[in-house]
Formats: structure tokens, sequence, C-alpha cells
């Protein structure tokens, strides 16, 4: 594998690390801003909503550069919304610092996941979106809780500046660790990546990322207030619960990469039915803690876990560009944005267990959209074209 992936992977760590912050210090910064605890939580959606709707746009506009001067380019501009984080004197300053990083973030994984396809070998780039995705992974497991801790004991603006150091260190080792590729000049260019987007596979294989992120972020958004409320946990231990979920993501992430090139569509269905039957089990077994813990690993284990899969199939069904990938970095985005805000919705109308029930439809509903494929298939070794080539791409022979 390239060290390349690796360096992409630490890069992806501080996106992630900085757009879960917020969560892990909101009453600190209530406290600091003068706002309340609400309105923090908006900082949360800002991010989110600027990613969906904003990283496209920045993406169309560093795709004029190679792809190692576009990945600088989008850490200057992520390396600026989080030292205003740092120093924001108040809400309305946080609120634009979230809005740039959220913005940065979406275009710097759909640079990255497609650098990934131009550096390695099409038999083993889903290993490679693997080892890229453990930065996601990473952050669930070590950044949130790293940035939490930092917070809580030397205040929030120091898990900012840490943040800012964790993306200056990936920036130099970007410079050093990722080749330099020539932008490609021939085969339309923007015209090739927006053209893509005129298939309707391309758009069902976008549905289902969505459907998968959003199943499992309609748990997972709720995990703390299920365990203590229903399962019976206490406060103190609900962190530890999060760190073994973690854990299960990096697990079945790399587990899913080692498959996702072969068997795409396979193990995208068999992610959702495990999926459903886990947030379905959780939800019947919410007040046993052994099954509820057990659940909620599986749902760790095949949940975000997919991204691998996800990003073959639409990288496969359109292109590997970088437009495409942030297109679809936002479909997932948005999954989250749903999953959340649907699951919110139908707490306050039927209770904790609703948004595991949410989820368990979301699933299902995602595999009735990848059904098709399990029909029509590409062969395992087809490369994903890179837009602007109209061929695979010829630099993956260094793996």
């Amino acid at each position: 594998m390239p060290r390349a992936v690796y360096v992409l992977a630490l890069g992806i760590f501080a996106m992630v690390t900085s757009e879960f912050v917020v969560a892990g210090l909101m009453p600190q910064m209530a406290d600091g801003l003068n706002a309340t605890i609400p309105q923090i939580g908006y900082l949360i959606t800002a991010f989110a909503v600027a990613m969906a709707a904003g990283g496209p746009f920045l993406t169309v506009a560093v795709m004029k550069f190679p792809p190692r001067t576009a990945l600088m380019v989008l850490f200057a501009i992520f390396l600026a919304g989080n030292v205003l984080a740092a120093t924001a004197t108040g809400y309305a300053m946080m609120m634009a610092a979230r809005i740039i990083t959220g913005i940065a973030s979406q275009a710097f994984f759909g640079v990255g996941i497609s650098m990934c396809a131009q550096i390695t070998r099409p038999e083993v780039r889903g290993r490679a979106i693997a080892v890229a995705m453990n930065g996601l992974m990473l952050g669930t497991l070590l950044g949130l809780p790293m940035s939490t801790l930092v917070g809580e004991h030397f205040g929030w603006r120091a898990a900012f500046w840490t943040i800012t150091l964790i993306t200056v260190v990936a920036a130099l080792a970007t410079l050093v660790g990722v080749p330099r590729l020539e932008r490609a000049e021939s085969g339309g260019g923007l015209r090739q990546e927006v053209g893509v987007f005129r298939k309707p596979r391309l758009w069902l294989a976008l549905s289902t990322s969505t459907l998968i992120i959003g199943a499992t972020f309609s748990a997972f958004s709720y995990f703390n207030p299920i365990l203590t409320e229903i399962t019976g946990f206490s406060a103190g231990t609900v962190p530890a619960l999060l760190i073994a979920y973690g854990a299960a993501t990096v697990v079945g992430n790399n587990i899913v990469g080692r498959f996702a090139d072969r068997h795409t569509a396979p193990v995208l269905a068999a992610g959702l039915v495990l999926n459903t039957l886990f947030l379905a089990g959780f939800a019947l077994l919410a007040d046993l803690p052994v099954p509820a813990v057990g659940c909620m690993m599986g749902i760790g284990l095949v949940g975000v876990t997919m991204n691998p899969a996800m990003t073959t199939r639409v990288q496969r069904t359109g292109n590997a560009g970088p437009l495409v990938n942030t297109v679809h970095s936002s479909f997932i985005t948005l999954g989250i944005i749903l999953g959340s805000s649907l699951g919110a919705a139908m707490i306050d109308a039927w209770g904790l267990r609703a948004p595991l029930w949410l989820g368990a439809a979301m699933a299902v509903v995602g595999l009735l959209t990848v059904l098709p494929d399990l029909t029509h298939r590409p062969t395992p070794q087809t490369a994903p074209v890179i837009a602007g080539t109209g061929a695979p791409a010829k630099q993956a022979e260094q793996v």
C-alpha cells in the first residue's frame, strides 16, 4: 500500500476530529461564548450543512490544481477556520469558523479519496479506501475523546489549537509523503465529472449511501440516552462503551475493505441485512445490558464501516474524480442529518427506542436500492475512470 494512503488517513483524522470536537465540549463552549446549549448544537448542524452544500463547490474551485496542490489549498482553508474557532470572541465568529471548516473538510474528502484511486491498482482500491477511511474511524475512536479531554483540562480553545497542530502535521506529511500528480487535461475535465450525474444508477448508489449512514446515525446519535435511560448504564460507563463501539468500526472497516473490490454489492447487501437485525434487536432488547451492548457493537461492525464498499460502488458507477467523491460525501452527510434529525422528532412522539426502529426501516429501504446491483455487477478488476482522462488511472503501479 503506498504510504500516501496512510498520509491521507491522517488528514481525514484531523478533519473528523474537528467535526466532532463541539459535541464533546458543549457546556464549556456555551459558557465561553455566552450562548445556550441549543445554540452550540446549531454549530454541529452548521458544520454538517456546510459540508453537504458547500463542499462540492469548493471541490470544483480546486480542480484546476494538481491533486497535491489542491490538498494543500484545502489544508490552508481548514487551518484558517480552526484558528478562527480557537480565537473566536463571540458566537457569530464561531459559526463562521464552523462553516469554513465544514466546507473545506468535505472537499478534502473528495480530493483525497479520488487520489486514492489514482495511486493504487484497481484490485486493491477498496482496501486503499478502507485505510484512508481509518482516519474517519479513528476520529471517532480517538479524536473525540482526545479533544474532549484536552478541552476539559485546558479549556475548549486548547482543543481547537490541538486540532490546528494536528492539521499542520498532516499538511507537512502530505508535502513529504504524497506524490505530485499532474492534473489531467484531456477527456473533458469538469464537463466529464458533471456529465456522469446523468446516470440513474449513480443516483441509486448515492441514495444507498445516504440510507446506510442515516440508519446508523439514527441510532448512534442517541446511544448515550438509550444506554443510560433504558439499558440502565451509569453515565460514567457510556464513554467506555463508545470507545468499544469505535474499536468495532475500525475492525469492520478493515474487513469490508478486504472484500469491497471483488464483492461490492454482496458486501453492501449483507451489511444492510445485518444492520437491520442489530438495530431491530437493540430496539427490542434495549433494557437488557448484554444483548443491548452486543447489538450496539454489531451496528459498529456493519454501519459506517460500509464506506469502502459504498465508495467503490459510486466510483464504478460514475468515476473516481474529486467532484463525484465530494458529492458522495455530501450524500453521506445528508444521511447523518436525516438520521439524527428524524430520530429526534421520533423520540418526541414515541420515545427513545424510536430512532432504532427508524434505523432498521432505513436499512431495509437501503437494501432495496442495492438489489439491482446484485443481478448486474461490474467485473471485479474494473477500474473506476479518473475524470478528465476517459480511462482508468495509469499511476497505480506503485502499490
